[in-house]
C-alpha cells in the first residue's frame, strides 16, 4: 500500500475529508437521547445490554472496584501514568487565567471575574482499547481550573468492566465519580441526567461517530470541547530527517482510524520516495495494519513541494491536528505556521510524545479547524464575568453619549434608564 503523491500543489482532497454522518445514524443517535431523557438508567442499561452485550447491575463504579483494577495495571505502566500526570499539570498549571479589576478615570473600576465551571463530564473511549490517556488529558485542566466535580464515564469492555488502565489513570488524579456507560446514551446520561448520574455543565472527551454526533445534539443544553473528527498528522520534513523515523511518525496515527489522515510534505523527492517504501515496509508488520492500511492508501499523501517555505503554505491550508517539524533548522520554519493543533520541533520530537508524556494536551482541533480552535486547556473550563463599577462623577460625564447611542439604535429605554440619573436633563417617561 503506498501512499498518494501531489506534486501540483492541489489540495482537492481537504474538501473531503469531513465525515458526514448518513440521516439514518444522526435520528438513530436522536432516538437514544429522548429515551435517556425519558426512561433514564432504564435505558442506560437497556442500551448497554443492546449494543456491548453487557447486562449491569450497577452503572457507578464503586471505589473498591476501581483500587482492585488500578492493581492490576503493570507497575511499569502506572509509574508512567503516575509521570505522565505530573507533566500535563505542570503544564496546564501555567494556563491559569486570573481576574483583575483596574481603576481608570473618574474612579470607574473594570475588570474580569474569573470563575470555574461547576461540573464537567469525561468522556472516555473504551469496549474494544484501553485509554488512560484521555482520562489524563481530559480532567486534569478541569482539575487545575478548579471545578468542583469532575465526572468520569467510559463503556464496559467485554468483561464488563471498564478497563482497569483508565481506573488506574482515574485514581491517579483523584477521580472518584465513575460511570460504566458508552456511546450516545453516555452522553445524553451526561447532558440531562439519570436517577443514578446527576447532569454536568460540559462534556468533553473524543469517541466514535455516536458520541461525536449526540455532543452535537446536545450542544446548547450543555456546552461541549468540539466535533473531532478523525486524526491527522502532517509532517513537514527535509532530507536531513530519518525516512525511517518519519514513516513510523506517520503510521503511529493512521493506525488510529481507517479515515486518519497522515500527510508528508517535503521538497525532496529522494527523501519522499524512502519514506514511502518505508510505510509499506513497517506496515507489514503492524498489528493494526488492518486500520492502518487503509488509512495509507485511500487517505495517506505525499506533497512535493519546491522548498520549505512553500512547505509551510501547505501546512496553514491543511492546518492539520498535528504537526511535524523534521527539518534541519525547525525555529527558523516556525514562524511561518499559523494553523496547527500541536507542533513538534525536531526530529526527537515523535507526536507520541504528545500523546502521552510531553505535558500539553491531546485534544486538539481536527477537519481544519485549527484555523480558528486551540488544543483543550484550563481556558476551556472556565467563565469570565465583565465587571463595571460606574460612579456619579463617570455617569454624569459619559451619560449623555451612552444615552445618544442608545437613542440611535432605537432603544429609548436604554437612553431613559442611563438619563435617569443625570443631573439636570429632562426625564422621559
Amino acid at each position: 500500500m503506498k501512499l498518494e503523491w501531489i506534486e501540483n500543489g492541489n489540495l482537492v482532497f481537504l474538501k473531503q475529508r469531513k465525515v458526514e454522518a448518513k440521516e439514518a445514524v444522526q435520528q438513530s443517535v436522536k432516538a437514544i437521547i429522548e429515551k435517556v431523557k425519558a426512561e433514564g438508567d432504564q435505558a442506560i442499561k437497556a442500551f448497554t445490554k443492546k449494543f456491548d452485550g453487557i447486562e449491569l447491575a450497577e452503572l457507578r463504579v464503586s471505589e473498591k472496584e476501581a483500587a482492585a483494577a488500578a492493581a492490576r495495571v503493570p507497575e511499569e505502566v502506572r509509574r508512567a501514568i503516575s509521570q505522565s500526570a505530573a507533566n500535563i499539570r505542570s503544564f496546564h498549571e501555567k494556563q491559569k487565567p486570573e481576574s483583575w479589576t483596574e481603576t481608570v478615570e473618574n474612579g470607574v473600576v473594570l475588570g474580569q471575574k474569573v470563575t470555574p465551571l461547576d461540573s464537567v463530564g469525561v468522556y472516555v473511549p473504551g469496549g474494544t482499547a484501553c485509554y488512560p490517556s484521555s482520562v489524563l488529558m481530559g480532567a486534569i485542566p478541569a482539575l487545575v481550573a478548579g471545578v468542583g466535580r469532575v465526572v468520569l464515564i467510559s463503556p464496559p469492555q467485554k468483561n464488563g468492566l471498564i478497563a482497569d488502565g483508565v481506573l488506574a489513570a482515574a485514581q491517579e488524579i483523584g477521580i472518584t465519580e465513575i460511570y460504566q456507560a458508552g456511546g450516545a446514551q453516555a452522553i445524553a446520561a451526561l447532558a440531562y441526567g439519570t436517577e443514578t448520574i446527576r447532569p454536568v455543565d460540559k462534556i468533553v472527551g473524543p469517541g466514535n461517530i455516536y458520541v461525536m454526533l449526540a455532543k452535537k445534539q446536545v450542544f446548547g443544553d450543555v456546552a461541549i470541547d468540539s466535533l473531532a473528527g478523525p486524526s491527522e498528522i502532517a509532517v513537514l520534513a527535509d532530507d536531513s530527517a530519518h525516512p525511517s523515523w518519519i514513516a513510523a511518525d506517520l503510521l503511529s496515527q493512521a493506525e488510529h482510524d481507517k479515515m486518519s489522515m497522515p500527510v508528508l510534505i517535503t521538497p525532496s523527492r529522494p527523501f519522499a520516495e524512502e519514506v514511502d517504501r518505508e510505510v509499506e515496509r513497517q506496515l507489514a508488520t503492524l498489528p493494526r495494519r488492518d486500520i492502518a492500511g487503509p488509512s495509507i492508501e485511500t487517505v495517506g499523501k505525499i506533497v512535493l513541494v519546491k522548498d520549505l517555505k512553500e512547505a509551510a503554505e501547505i501546512v496553514n491550508k491543511i492546518a492539520p491536528e498535528h504537526l511535524e517539524i523534521a527539518a534541519a533548522d525547525p525555529e527558523a520554519i516556525l514562524p511561518l505556521i499559523r494553523h496547527a493543533g500541536a507542533i513538534f520541533l525536531g526530529i526527537y520530537s515523535s507526536e507520541p510524545v504528545g500523546d502521552y508524556f510531553a505535558g500539553p494536551n491531546h485534544i486538539i482541533p481536527t477537519n481544519g479547524s485549527a484555523r480558528y480552535a486551540s488544543p483543550l486547556g484550563v481556558e476551556s473550563f472556565i467563565k469570565r464575568s465583565s465587571l463595571i463599577r460606574y460612579t456619579d462623577q463617570a455617569i454624569q460625564e459619559n451619560g449623555a453619549a451612552i444615552s445618544a447611542f442608545a437613542r440611535y439604535e432605537g432603544l429609548e429605554g436604554h437612553a431613559r434608564a442611563v438619563e435617569k440619573r443625570l443631573k439636570g436633563v429632562p426625564i422621559h417617561g
